[in-house]
């Protein structure tokens, strides 16, 4: 681990990490466990995955935890998720207070059940001033339900005469999102095996380095993330531009 660790650049650290976390079932199924207790396991690599931010120095952390298309799963499974969601929230919220984490969250919220959406605005209030790391959860997220709620604030504006549509741009799109005030993820990780964004922050994402690893979540840990930062470290990011225009 050590070894590992000493191969990263503390100046060349992203800002925000964006990660889907993908793998909880398939590693439930694997050692003959239902799936929802794959999802608990899960849980822990999340507490281990902020730990490790923490002592990188990484200021946003964006976590895929439930988007709108998981409402189709069986309703055993989601009233489960739900149900962890909930426990990990009043479970967390002191070690949230004790290392100044802020608790945000994105996505279309009000469709989350009552009990996990007052817990949720409840220890999102409790952390407010917190500024040591923010963990952003993506909770009934979709990026495409995002961009559509963009798209209607700004022409409610426009309508409006409260904005004129010559002065939307890509800065004021970016006002409008779930994410605003943030800067975008500089990398994107997903676990599990699969190479595909599956609705994840779609326009944030424009120019993340992509990070895929094999790893099922609840087997991802401080390690794990260690490697897709050095991966990350060891790209040339252009953003358009020649490598020689960087030098």
């Amino acid at each position: 681990m050590e070894k590992i660790h000493n191969e990263i650049d503390k100046n060349r650290m992203p800002q925000h990490i964006a990660i889907i976390m993908d793998g909880n079932g398939r590693w439930a199924k694997e050692k003959g466990h239902i799936r929802t207790l794959g999802h608990e396991q899960g849980t822990k690599s999340v507490n281990k995955i902020v730990e490790a931010c923490i002592k990188l120095g990484v200021k946003y952390l964006t976590l895929y935890a439930f988007s709108t298309e998981n409402w189709n799963r069986p309703k055993f499974e989601v009233n489960a998720l739900m149900q962890i969601i909930v426990n990990s929230l009043k479970k967390e919220e002191p070690t949230l207070k004790k290392n100044k984490i802020r608790l945000h969250a994105i996505g279309d919220l009000k469709q989350l059940k009552k009990e996990v959406y007052k817990k949720l605005m409840n220890v999102i209030d409790n952390t407010a001033e917190n500024d040591k790391l923010t963990l952003n959860l993506a909770l009934s997220y979709s990026a495409k339900w995002e961009i559509v709620e963009a798209v209607k604030a700004i022409a409610t504006k426009v309508k409006q005469n409260n904005l004129e549509i010559e002065d939307v741009n890509s800065e004021i799109f970016s006002q409008h999102l779930t994410t605003a005030g943030m800067p975008n993820p500089e990398l994107l990780i997903r676990t599990g095996g699969e190479q595909r964004i599956s609705n994840y922050l779609l326009w944030q994402i424009a120019y993340s380095e992509l990070y895929f690893t094999q790893t099922l979540w609840p087997d991802f840990d401080e390690k794990e993330l260690h490697k897709a930062i050095i991966d990350y470290q060891n790209r040339e990011r252009r953003f358009g531009k020649t490598s020689e225009q960087l030098k």
